[in-house]
């Protein structure tokens, strides 16, 4: 299966090797220079087929790449959910939270290996596609339902918005309900690798997640918070 992309990158250069070696390794790759142009290709793709994926600058010629990243997450349907893989040159750690607060599954600083830029567009494409089956599809958890093959969730029988790594977050929790998960074994849970250097991206996702699901965010009674030691799903029913 072919997985189509979209890159958007406004270095024309660094967008046709990236290009380049994305197609080598069999993904289709239709690029845009700007933000705005990204987002028309993303409502109405040229090739007429969806991109499965993301590949979005920070710094872009006309909006920059948090606010296309915000737009991509208020649009309507399935689009709305394409996983977004953010590059930055900034090494600020605030970047990166903010990106991930705006909906981006990944991030990327610049310079980057084009092999791992591969490996990180393979683990999101295979969190949202692939994994083992489940026995039981649909979890619930009193008012909560999580539908793992339609990978949807709702709250009394409200949608909640969640990105595609939010989602296998959330899920990963609620499979080992009552268990205190690190940091680590969440993400190797979900990603299916040892946790990179800037950790604190969970508690960003895990912000967004309690912000969907919990009645109020800052009094959470679903995902908890164990200090010094990392996160638990309370078992009990609303």
């Amino acid at each position: 299966m072919t997985h189509n992309l979209l890159m958007i990158e406004d270095d024309a250069r660094l967008a046709a090797m990236v290009a380049e070696y994305l197609q080598q390794n069999g993904f289709a790759v239709s690029r845009a220079g700007d933000g705005l142009g990204g987002l028309a290709q993303l409502n109405s793709p040229p090739s007429g087929l969806t991109p499965d994926l993301v590949i979005l600058d920070l710094m872009l010629p006309d909006i920059d790449g948090l606010e296309v990243c915000r737009r991509i997450r208020a649009l309507s349907g399935p689009v709305a959910q394409t996983p977004v893989l953010m590059l930055t040159a900034k090494g600020d750690a605030m970047d990166r939270i903010i990106g991930l607060e705006m909906g981006a599954d990944d991030y990327l600083p610049k310079p980057f290996e084009p092999r791992e830029l591969l490996a990180r567009i393979r683990a999101i494409l295979r969190r949202k596609v692939d994994g083992p089956v489940p026995a039981t599809k649909t979890l619930r958890f009193g008012s909560l339902e999580i539908d793992r093959d339609a990978r949807t969730v709702t709250v009394s029988g409200a949608p909640c918005e969640l990105t595609s790594y939010q989602f296998d977050l959330l899920v990963a929790l609620a499979e080992r309900a009552g268990r205190v998960l690190t940091r680590d074994q969440i993400m190797e849970a979900v990603r299916g690798r040892e946790l990179d250097a800037f950790d604190r991206s969970i508690d960003v996702h895990m912000g967004r997640i309690r912000a969907a699901i919990e009645a109020d965010a800052k009094d959470p009674k679903r995902i908890l918070t164990v200090r010094g030691v990392g996160y638990v799903f309370a078992r009990q029913q609303d």
